[in-house]
């Protein structure tokens, strides 16, 4: 390739700590805090500066309307499918500044990167920012790429609320996103590739000394809420023979959920409760409901779905047992998806011929790029990140590892761009 690739590590770095400082967490001791949830002034502060960076450079900038940004830069057959790159910017609670952040940022650096080179590429290549990758506000992850993919109808989610029940209509009208939510889909040869770059969330690279993950597949999420409703009343008044304490219930099936999961002996089923909302909530009185959200995922369906399946036994045994009642609502079923050989090919050939180790894996998080299999063909490439950490303000990935990883990358974005 004629073109020179020369990522700017300083003002990459300094672009992921200045993103990092649009955040409402308090400052801790063992990391960067980040607390960015969608359509807040946080993430609206996010995304006005993310756009002046990519306008500064010359790129192409436009939003949808539920707010994906999209940013251009124009091949010399603009007519042609593009070649994408991106990730998300928004964070949950108390994060760290790396999650998702790498994949924008490093996407527009790789951008420049390739302008400042000489390259003029055939395709177009553009990166996009998606909306609400995290579920934390409207109980679902991707959005963004959920609706530009067609895998969630628009009017469902137009309806979905946040919890102080203000739909997604209203808050993203708020924020200035207008329009149908069936105007965010995009048809299946809109683009010719799809490429993100994101840290691992995970362990493997780092303890076996590797500097890239090449992803071939992305795991099956799901997502299920119960309600298990019982019979409270005072703690002191309530006998013990007469209770049916919800929690106790509660605590029952979140066990079950741990046994099943590991009974699978698959090391790529994982399961997780990771909240338990008590009412009434207080010290001295006996729980009458709780609500549990589970997050199953496995890359086989079927394997998944058998954990459901002995899941909802256990249920039926502790609902006679306890007196209680449980209900089950699937919140989302989402299928995995599968890298492009091609792709994969063309990124072991780079890290081939850069002399680059890197260790092909399955992406265990699952990421927009899930849903932007359905209408493209995709890829990852995974960066370490220390000790495995994520979702937490520790969550930390080396520059010399997150400026690799733009290199390669940049390199792959302009191979696809020329095809």
């Amino acid at each position: 390739m004629t073109h020179q690739i020369q990522i700017n590590q300083a003002r990459l770095i300094s672009e992921l700590q200045t993103l990092a400082t649009f955040t409402h967490a308090e400052p801790v001791s063992n990391g960067t805090s980040v607390t960015r949830i969608v359509f807040s002034a946080d993430d609206l502060r996010a995304r006005a500066w993310l756009k002046e960076l990519a306008a500064a450079e010359g790129f192409e900038v436009h939003d949808d309307a539920v707010g994906n940004i999209f940013i251009r830069w124009p091949g010399t057959e603009p007519e042609l499918p593009a070649v994408a790159t991106g990730s998300h910017t928004d964070a949950i609670p108390h994060a760290g500044m790396y999650d998702g952040t790498v994949g924008v940022l490093g996407g527009l650096e790789a951008m420049r990167a390739l302008k400042r080179g000489g390259l003029q590429p055939r395709r177009s290549i553009e990166l996009v920012m998606f909306t609400s990758e995290e579920p934390t506000r409207f109980g679902i992850g991707c959005l963004g790429s959920r609706l530009i993919s067609g895998t969630l109808d628009p009017s469902r989610a137009d309806a979905m609320q946040d919890k102080d029940e203000a739909t997604l209509a209203t808050v993203r009208a708020t924020a200035g996103f207008s329009g149908s939510l069936a105007s965010v889909q995009l048809p299946s040869n809109h683009y010719h590739a799809w490429l993100e770059l994101h840290i691992e969330q995970g362990p493997l690279l780092e303890r076996e000394g590797i500097p890239l993950g090449l992803v071939t597949s992305i795991a099956a999420p799901a997502g299920y809420r119960f309600t298990i409703t019982g019979f409270g009343g005072h703690a002191g008044a309530l006998l013990m023979p007469d209770r049916k304490d919800a929690l106790c219930a509660a605590a029952e099936l979140i066990l079950s959920v741990e046994k099943h999961a590991h009974a699978t002996g698959a090391i790529d089923t994982v399961a997780t409760i990771g909240t338990c909302d008590v009412h009434p909530g207080a010290v001295n009185s006996v729980p009458s409901r709780v609500v549990l959200q589970l997050d199953i995922r496995d890359t086989d369906p079927a394997r998944r779905e058998s954990v459901m399946q002995a899941l909802r036994r256990d249920c039926e045994e502790l609902r006679l047992r306890r007196k209680v009642t449980i209900t089950e609502e699937l919140v989302n079923a989402d299928a995995p998806a599968q890298s492009s050989p091609h792709i994969v090919e063309l990124l072991e050939q780079t890290c081939a011929d850069q002399k680059i180790p890197y260790k092909k894996m399955v992406s265990r998080a699952y990421h927009d790029s899930l849903f932007m299999a359905r209408i493209a063909p995709i890829a990852m490439i995974f960066i370490p990140c220390r000790n495995g950490v994520s979702h937490r303000p520790d969550e930390y990935a080396t520059p010399s590892d997150t400026t690799l990883g733009v290199e390669v990358l940049a390199s792959a974005l302009a191979k696809l761009a020329s095809e």
